[in-house]
């Protein structure tokens, strides 16, 4: 049942979304905590001293305070305040009994035999939603969640089938981070959770990660998770400085990619304001073909997408916009449409690269993927133009976490055996 509530301020009530299922407008709200506790992770330094300075310290001791708690939540990994060796004993207790460090619920952990995982997630109001680390040869790139469901149900994304449920808060978008990190072994040993840790997939004996901004095996995110993230832009914002922020996770803006399917009036908010690569979920060059598959070009045409992405600050070919092209049989995979999207690249004299994705099926999908022989003869064109076209590599596709395939398990089984499951696990850590 989905509830109505006031808009968020990114989201206004009369922008209804575009899409061939009429969607819920606006996401619910995060239900409160029972314990009235406030959870830190997602909290500026500032923010945190002054919710330290509002429980009772002076402003003096409330800056140093944060300083410390921010170090270790985002350098030491840790997720439980007596762990925080440099604060004295007398004072854990008073942070335990106001604050709390959140991460969220790992309900299930898969590994694909191409080595890609897939985590299962739970929020504290008990929504699910999915995260994906893809290790290649150079890098290892997290695929990150912005919202429970989505908006705009792209016809040839499974995720696009979910409706809106709620938007992640900027502690559960960092947060998927900082598990990631916990699963990969990257916090210094000791300081993280050994039950997290197996939990997430990882064996006590492989748990020597040191911080680093380097020889780290997460190097690069991706905005490409379920959601919209232009569509809860102030979190995903917010969430993704805490990433950046050399005292934070310390990753370069260049190591991360925001993916839209074009909320054209957030793009240049997003360049200035946050400054990471743009990816456009294009997928087709027409009116009619991309109205049909993405409907948000209803409302959001081809040709103000293609200037706003003109537009996007930062842009350039150092830095060059990527449009996403899944490659659909018989849609939009033409040897016209391939000339077309050149064209269009040209026209708006576009630094950019074209991501070829061969398309993903689900039980009930309205579409088939191109051939191997159609697909490359699209790239040729495309590269013949002086224009990078590479084929994605499908991963992950015998744990459904390929492009496109994010929907989230809990459909697959009822919520009492997930809680089992998750129960039996954490009964077997003793």
């Amino acid at each position: 049942m989905q509830s109505q509530i006031d808009p968020s301020p990114s989201l206004p009530a009369n922008m209804p979304i575009a899409g061939h299922v009429d969607p819920v407008p606006v996401p619910r709200e995060v239900t409160p905590r029972e314990d009235g506790r406030v959870d830190l992770i997602g909290l500026p330094k500032k923010q945190i001293a002054a919710l330290f300075e509002t429980a009772g310290l002076d402003a003096k001791a409330a800056k140093l305070r944060a300083k410390q708690v921010f170090h270790w939540l985002y350098h030491r990994g840790v997720t439980d305040f007596e762990a925080m060796t440099d604060i004295a004993k007398t004072m854990r207790p008073w942070l335990s009994e106001r604050f709390v460090i959140g991460r969220p619920e790992i309900v299930e952990a898969q590994v694909s035999t191409d080595g890609t995982r897939k985590w299962l997630l739970r929020t504290a109001d008990k929504h699910d939603f999915e995260m994906v680390f893809i290790p290649d040869a150079d890098r290892g790139t997290l695929c990150v969640s912005s919202q429970v469901g989505c908006t705009l149900n792209c016809r040839f994304c499974h995720t696009g089938t979910m409706r809106l449920v709620r938007n992640l808060t900027p502690g559960e978008i960092v947060g998927q981070v900082m598990l990631a990190r916990v699963a990969l072994g990257e916090w210094p040993k000791g300081s993280g959770d050994t039950r997290l840790a197996t939990m997430a997939g990882l064996d006590d004996e492989e748990d020597e990660g040191t911080y680093s901004s380097d020889g780290r095996l997460l190097t690069n995110i991706v905005m490409m998770g379920m959601g919209e993230p232009l569509y809860n832009f102030d979190n995903v914002r917010d969430a993704l400085k805490l990433v950046m922020d050399g005292d934070g996770l310390a990753l370069s803006k260049r190591r991360i990619t925001l993916s839209t399917s074009g909320v054209v009036p957030m793009m240049e908010r997003c360049g200035e304001e946050i400054g990471v690569n743009l990816a456009v979920s294009l997928h087709a060059v027409t009116k009619d073909v991309r109205d049909e598959i993405v409907p948000i070009n209803r409302k959001y045409g081809i040709d103000e997408l293609l200037q706003a992405c003109s537009d996007y600050p930062g842009a350039s070919n150092a830095r060059r916009i990527t449009f996403e092209y899944v490659m659909l049989k018989d849609k939009n995979d033409s040897d016209d449409d391939a000339r077309e999207l050149v064209r269009l690249i040209r026209q708006y004299k576009l630094p950019a690269k074209v991501n070829l994705i061969p398309f993903n099926p689900w039980p009930g999908a309205p579409y088939e993927c191109s051939s191997p022989e159609r697909i490359k003869s699209f790239a040729n064109i495309v590269f013949e133009a002086g224009i990078s076209a590479p084929v994605r590599t499908p991963r992950g596709r015998d744990i459904d976490a390929a492009c496109g395939q994010l929907k989230t398990a809990a459909e697959k089984k009822s919520r009492a055996e997930l809680d089992r499951l998750a129960e039996e696990k954490m009964a077997a850590l003793g």
